[in-house]
């Protein structure tokens, strides 16, 4: 009943936060410098205001933003994100073909982030003044503070080309043939590098969230209770210690999934990865407002969705806040 209530207060939450979204994306898109009908005549070879004018018609550019707003509004509750202007489609079957994409290279990221950003945090805390500590801390550092593109650009070098072990650019190879785990391999091997690229920054900040969080727990008064006990040093780490080291890791792969589906779209930038991110950087370059509304709609939707799970998983994981402790 608790968590029923929870669910509904926090799906209320979200449907009031996506209105804002709808609302504040619509009014900045709109508030940018250019016309999207002279992009449009750009692509026909030039118009004559003429033409410009009856392009503004059709799309309903020539009304007030206010009443644009109300009419976007009325068709998005009812999930239509309206037309694109460059791709002559529906917005939703747009975004529909390519969100696949994005949510198979993000969750693919933030799970290797999380499993192997953890594991390198519990070695580290393991011996702290220790030379593995040590590595794991500079590498962390040096993972952290590299940007995405330039890490994208070695890995590339190292694993595609010095080493050529993965396909540098997009989701699959049409040239493959066979059974269904031929193709579901081809699609890994694709997958390796984005994810790689987009989890390394992740990496690090998880690596040391995990060690700072254990060390913490480890001088606890509970831990040495245990140790003196003699409790195995094993169950220590693995069951009293990495339980607790846990939460802070969960609370922010909840609050970092918005940043890192925006770094996905310099990841699928790099590696021409079919998702929303290259047609958001399409749809931006020609101006196609419905097109890059509704990926910022979908984002945030995303974003939402990722943040109601996290405190779901947090109630099953703290049991503290299942019993109101």
């Amino acid at each position: 009943m608790d968590l029923a209530l929870t669910l509904s207060r926090r799906l209320l939450h979200a449907a009031l936060l996506i209105l804002a979204v709808l609302v504040l994306n619509f009014l900045l898109i709109h508030l940018a410098p250019g016309d999207p009908a002279d992009v449009i005549a750009g692509e026909m070879g030039g118009a004559t205001e003429e033409m410009l004018a009856e392009i503004r018609q059709l799309y309903g550019l020539d009304k007030p933003v206010i009443v644009q707003l109300g009419i976007y509004l009325s068709r998005a509750v009812q999930g239509d994100l309206g037309q694109s202007f460059f791709y002559n489609a529906p917005v939703v079957d747009l975004i529909m073909g390519r969100i696949g994409p994005t949510i198979l290279l993000v969750t693919a990221a933030l799970t290797f982030a999380i499993v192997i950003g953890t594991f390198l945090g519990v070695l580290a805390s393991h011996k702290p003044k220790g030379f593995l500590s040590g590595f794991i801390t500079v590498f962390s550092v040096i993972g952290y503070s590299a940007p995405i593109f330039w890490t994208g650009i070695m890995l590339v070098i190292l694993l595609a080309w010095k080493i050529p072990i993965f396909p540098i650019s997009g989701m699959y190879d049409i040239t493959v043939e066979g059974s269904v785990f031929a193709k579901i391999f081809d699609v890994l091997r694709h997958l390796v590098l984005p994810a790689l690229t987009l989890g390394i920054v992740y990496i690090a900040q998880y690596a040391r969230l995990t060690r700072a969080s254990m060390l913490e727990i480890l001088g606890s008064d509970y831990i040495r209770t245990a140790r003196a006990k003699g409790v195995s040093s094993s169950k220590i780490y693995g069951y009293h210690a990495l339980r607790n080291a846990i939460l802070p890791v969960v609370t922010i792969a909840g609050l970092q999934f918005g940043s890192i589906i925006s770094g996905a779209v310099l990841v699928e930038t790099v590696f021409s990865w079919p998702g929303l991110g290259t047609l958001a950087f399409d749809s931006i370059l020609a101006r196609d407002y419905p097109t890059v509304l509704g990926i910022l709609f979908f984002s945030a939707l995303l974003v939402i969705i990722a943040n109601v799970i996290t405190d779901i998983i947090y109630r099953f994981v703290d049991p503290r806040i299942r019993t109101g402790g």
